[in-house]
């Protein structure tokens, strides 16, 4: 089957000859061309950009951009964000565009984590390290005017696989558990089984052969933890935070992400399930396409309704002590 016979939305037909690069030996001029834009960050509009680098795993460091829109009053809701790029790759321009919107949009700060790649790394380093990265932002809550009971995680891709993972460890490890999970068409099943996993071998941006080699270089050997690397491999789901999943129609990856909203929400846990159409993998880089605005907008709104519950729940408590 070739990309072309792909009934892509006319918005995302310009993807339909991008894909990411299976020769892992390119992947140290791509990271260092990537890096550079990180390195670039700056404070402009209406956000401030601040850098912090942060402990990682066994001796890892790891860079953190916190995104502050200028206007935010104090004791703000936050998202840390894992960027996407099948753990290999570092994060795309599109991405920092939607840390701004997501900052600005939803009134939050955007916490967003520089983790560890593959194949310098393996599993568990990237996703420790965005544990990590968790637990700094709870525990420093104050110090950077966050509230510390509405702290969301969200990734995209690979990214949402850690944004999964991250929230079964603080689950596991009692840790406070963030308020909310958004995940963007989601890597979360290593056994890869699914029909779309089947039928997408060739689909633009990233397909199952793709999935392959992500998963062949994250996981070389078992993991002690299998759900830590693929959440969708975890016993149970119970007990996890409010999720949002969005999915892209054309994508090896489709199946897996309703079938992990529908076992959280077996599980007891509200999931909010948005399937869009027309759509590959990625396709929210097409910034000024009206399905990736409308998108965009409706994550923007599932971050402040979770931001209000639980700013409603922590004034109901007050209240309720006094």
């Amino acid at each position: 089957m070739s990309t072309k016979s792909y009934s892509l939305h006319p918005d995302f037909r310009r993807l339909s000859f991008v894909h990411f690069p299976a020769d892992i030996s390119v992947l140290p001029v791509c990271n260092a061309l990537l890096s550079k834009i990180i390195d670039n960050e700056r404070s402009s509009g209406l956000v401030r950009v601040r850098k912090k680098e942060i402990n990682g795993y066994r001796g890892t460091r790891v860079k953190l951009l916190i995104y502050e829109p200028f206007d935010l009053p104090n004791d703000a809701p936050c998202l840390v964000y894992y960027h996407g790029g099948g753990f290999m790759l570092k994060a795309a321009p599109f991405h920092y565009k939607l840390m701004r919107a997501y900052a600005v949009s939803a009134q939050c700060k955007v916490i967003f984590v520089d983790y560890s790649l593959t194949p310098d790394v393996i599993f568990p380093t990237p996703a420790e390290e965005c544990y990590k990265a968790y637990i700094w932002t709870v525990k420093n809550a104050a110090n950077l005017n966050i509230d510390r009971r509405r702290i969301a995680v969200g990734g995209d891709s690979a990214g949402g696989n850690l944004a999964a993972a991250v929230t079964l460890m603080a689950k596991d490890r009692h840790a406070p558990m963030p308020c909310f999970q958004m995940l963007i068409y989601p890597l979360l099943d290593s056994r890869m089984g699914t029909a779309s996993m089947k039928k997408h071998y060739d689909t633009p941006v990233f397909d199952s052969m793709l999935a392959h080699l992500v998963w062949r270089l994250y996981t070389p050997v078992s993991p002690k933890n299998p759900s830590y690397a693929s959440p969708a491999l975890a016993e149970t789901l119970e007990g996890l935070p409010p999720a949002y999943i969005e999915t892209a129609e054309f994508d090896c990856l489709h199946d897996e992400d309703i079938a992990y909203a529908e076992r959280l929400k077996r599980d007891g846990v509200n999931v909010t399930l948005y399937n869009t159409s027309g759509t590959p993998h990625g396709f929210d880089a097409v910034s000024d396409s009206r399905i990736t605005k409308k998108s965009i907008k409706i994550r923007v709104i599932q971050l402040k309704t979770a931001f209000k519950l639980h700013s409603e729940r922590n004034k109901n408590e007050r209240q309720n002590r006094n």
